[in-house]
């Protein structure tokens, strides 16, 4: 016997990217085989030496991140000073990345953080990561996180928030229908 209500209609749910996927299979096997190789060096050089090698690790990663992120506030406060835009850059973040893989415990996120700090390393995964940005704020479509600083809230005085677009036809963004003279009343009248 039917009511007549119509059953209710749940649109299906939207597809995993494939790296939601595979992100936690890939961290699940890095960790699988970094304590593998752990165990493989610790029965052939012994447990002192593994330990020893981790603390290095430690050690040398808070290092080269403790020099990197005094560069990069070295290079801030330059650039203040000067008047001018920081500089782009300049691997300090590929060199924290670089100390903190030096500070997680294991040899193969060691073996990668020491790559890190080599120059020429860090400037092909610069011009890739730099590649790969520039590929998807390309890609963005309207009404995305590429598109939000395209967007503005205004507060009007009552409270309520009114979220719009600003549209400009020129450089000085003076419409067709200003008048170009005098300046403009506030926004929250």
């Amino acid at each position: 016997m039917t009511t007549g209500a119509s059953t209710p209609f749940h649109p299906a749910r939207p597809r995993r990217s494939r790296l939601r996927t595979a992100l936690p299979l890939g961290v699940a096997a890095w960790l699988v085989l970094e304590i593998w190789l752990l165990t493989v060096v610790a029965g052939a050089a012994g447990g002192v030496t593994v330990f020893l090698l981790l603390v290095a690790g430690l050690v040398l990663g808070s290092v080269v991140i403790k020099r990197a992120g005094r560069r990069a506030f070295q290079n801030l406060n330059e650039a203040l000073q000067r008047g001018t835009p920081p500089s782009r850059g300049g691997g300090n973040g590929l060199m924290m990345l670089g100390g903190l893989l030096l500070m997680l415990p294991g040899l193969i996120s060691d073996a990668l953080g020491l790559l890190l700090l080599l120059p020429p390393v860090q400037k092909a995964v610069g011009r890739s990561a730099e590649r790969a940005v520039d590929r998807k704020l390309r890609e963005t479509t309207p009404g995305s996180l590429g598109d939000a600083f395209q967007q503005a809230r205004m507060r009007r005085p009552d409270g309520k928030v009114v979220q719009g677009e600003v549209i400009r036809d020129d450089e000085r963004g003076s419409g067709a229908g200003d008048a170009g003279a005098g300046p403009r009343p506030p926004l929250t009248r």
